[in-house]
């Protein structure tokens, strides 16, 4: 999580909610309860998700793709408008490449948010995407070639 003042940007949160282990529907009850938690604590306006593509296993293509659907809801639940991105266009808006490495995701995560070390990948990666919407998704001017808005999701 971060917060856009002008065109500066500070860091807020980040984390993992961690699912376990056990039957699916409870592994996503934990993760819209564990989103549910951290919207009510930090009271965010906006949010920004990273679009999924298959990957080389789809079992995990799939579980990536309910958890985030489940993190879209927590965020709809919360009447919290969401913006979608690829990762493209995260690693565009933040490296300047979109063909970036995670470890130079990582670094001007760190740069850009004056952190005082890399965070990890992952957190990296939800930062990133929210840099890329408070650079100028659904509130400013971050025009990607064959992509346009359509109710507030880059489609």
């Amino acid at each position: 999580m971060i917060e856009k003042s002008g065109t500066g940007l500070r860091y807020v949160a980040s984390g993992c909610v961690k699912s376990g282990s056990g039957d699916l529907a409870a592994r996503l009850k934990t993760i819209l309860d564990g989103l549910h938690e951290i919207i009510a604590a930090h009271a965010p306006v906006e949010v920004a998700v990273e679009k999924v593509f298959v990957n080389v296993n789809p079992q995990s293509t799939l579980a990536l793709g309910q958890a985030r659907g489940t993190a879209i809801c927590a965020a709809v639940l919360a009447g919290l408008p969401v913006a979608e991105y690829t990762a493209l266009q995260v690693k565009q808006s933040v490296v300047g490449n979109g063909h970036a490495k995670k470890e130079q995701v990582q670094h001007m995560v760190k740069r850009l948010l004056a952190l005082p070390g890399n965070p990890a990948a992952d957190a990296a990666d939800a930062l990133a995407c929210a840099i890329c919407h408070a650079h100028g998704g659904r509130l400013g001017a971050l025009q990607i070639r064959g992509y346009r808005m359509k109710k507030g999701r880059l489609v």
